[in-house]
């Protein structure tokens, strides 16, 4: 009966990502949604895409098995990137009107920067679909009490969420989006209400929590320490700017001011409400210890799902698991397509324009089978990652790594410094890569000074700074320009 209840939500979300699919009528709308979201939209589209699987299962799990400084990169991370997007680049790249933000690179800088952040860009985003993809085929796992394999489950949740993604672009991310927010908020307070009532209010829960030291946040005061925790915040609090999904769903705004503000309280939001799951996991250690036990030693980002359904009605299982569901596909719907974009816009419609011209069709015809070959490497992506065992949480504070090195000082640089060139980000990009790659390759994780990252983040910051100070560097483009 369960399982039934979820397969009749996931019909109703693929009905309004098919009605959304009406008011396509060209790249614009499919990209951008026609530039006409009001605040509320833009703000539900902002939560409910960055409130993902990782959220749910993979932050409590990693909060079970760790404490408060293992969320350094999410929520804290996340949440500062959605702030800092909002205050200090929404404003000025709306106003560019552009269609991706690899068009920025190619206005401000030249084609090559173009197509190396956006082939960045889009790689970045395999992790964080995957997770959501890989999240859906546990929870398809666990409410068939183990009928339905988890790969399975990946191959059924990965059609699904193609289904409406495909036909519908981000009108479809944009309503569905709306509808899932408000299930996974109604339906994650009332289970949370629930929850309370069994372990007598939220304080014992928090004293449990304190008694165990799960509150622990601050790094040691010495130079490791600093910079591991330092690291651990701008992976996503930095690397997670320079994304497509953050500036599409800005730049689908009615204005510029609902471009900023909207960013910024769909930011505010997603922190305050990731606290509500990692209530729900750690009540588990309250209500049913040895079953907090038994799936920390085999699998900790299933012991809220298992919780809900060893200790709650049949009606909080259905609603726990439509906002779960919830949860997982508006992030999935909204990462599968901001790659698939920048892809389509960014890398490939410049070859096949050199030899003919292509129309507003041709490119949204285009950016659909991308969408529907990049969910193909999703899928693989993500039945390889089950296969070694990488958890959900680290699936996304991965994926932050390579836009992090490549993308983020181009980005601010070509924004906020007059005198960043095209050279500059060529050595931005270099020095970073060159710097990055050899140290996650060959060092081994948790030795040396600082993370790979962050080290090459730092490289291509002096990049930038050599390339456009060096005698006889002139400016490409203007941060302000309008492009054609």
């Amino acid at each position: 009966m369960l399982l039934g209840f979820v397969i009749l939500y996931l019909v109703i979300s693929l009905g309004i990502g098919m009605y959304a699919a009406t008011k396509v009528h060209n790249a614009r709308d499919y990209i951008a949604a026609g530039r006409a979201l009001p605040m509320v939209i833009v703000t539900a589209m902002v939560f409910a895409t960055w409130f993902g699987a990782e959220t749910v299962l993979g932050i409590p799990a990693t909060f079970m098995e760790e404490d408060l400084a293992g969320l350094i990169s999410d929520p804290f991370g996340a949440s500062l990137c959605l702030v800092l997007f909002g205050l200090f680049f929404a404003r000025k790249l709306y106003r560019m009107n552009l269609l991706t933000i690899g068009d920025f690179y190619r206005e401000r800088y030249d084609r090559k920067v173009e197509v190396v952040t956006g082939i960045a860009i889009a790689l970045s985003y395999l992790g964080w679909v995957s997770a959501q993809v890989t999240a859906l085929g546990l929870v398809f796992n666990v409410l068939s009490d183990g009928a339905i394999s988890q790969s399975q489950g990946i191959l059924i949740g990965a059609a699904v969420v193609l289904m409406y993604t495909l036909y519908g672009g981000m009108w479809s991310v944009a309503l569905t989006t709306f509808f899932q927010m408000i299930v996974i908020v109604l339906g994650l307070f009332y289970i949370a209400w629930l929850i309370a009532d069994q372990t007598g209010g939220v304080a014992p829960v928090i004293e449990h929590a304190a008694a165990n030291q799960k509150f622990h946040f601050w790094p040691e005061m010495n130079a490791v320490a600093l910079i591991a925790f330092i690291s651990g915040l701008i992976t996503m609090g930095f690397g997670s700017i320079p994304q497509q999904d953050v500036f599409q769903r800005a730049n689908s705004s009615k204005n510029e001011q609902i471009a900023v503000w909207g960013t910024v309280l769909g930011g505010v939001a997603y922190f305050l409400f990731a606290a509500v799951p990692l209530f729900l996991a750690y009540s588990a250690n309250l209500i049913d210890p040895d079953l907090a036990a038994r799936w920390l030693a085999e699998d900790s980002q299933k012991l809220l799902p298992e919780l809900v359904k060893a200790h709650l009605p049949l009606l909080a299982q259905v609603i726990f698991y439509g906002a779960l569901l919830s949860v997982i596909m508006s992030t999935a719907s909204g990462t599968l397509l901001a790659p698939s974009v920048t892809i389509s816009e960014n890398v490939i419609k410049d070859f096949i324009t050199r030899r003919k011209h292509l129309g507003d069709k041709q490119l949204l015809v285009i950016t659909r089978w991308v969408v529907a070959g990049f969910s193909v490497l999703v899928t693989l992506y993500s039945l390889w990652a089950l296969d070694q065992e990488t958890g959900i949480h680290q699936m996304v504070e991965n994926a932050y790594k390579v836009t992090l090195v490549l993308a983020f000082v181009p980005l601010v640089a070509g924004l906020y410094w007059q005198r960043a060139t095209t050279l500059g980000a060529y050595l931005a990009i270099g020095f970073g890569v060159c710097t990055w790659i050899p140290m996650e390759i060959w060092l081994p994780e948790g030795e040396g000074l600082m993370p790979p990252q962050f080290a090459g983040f730092l490289m291509a910051s002096l990049g930038m700074v050599l390339g456009s100070l060096l005698p006889g560097q002139a400016r490409h483009g203007h941060p302000g320009r309008h492009p054609a």
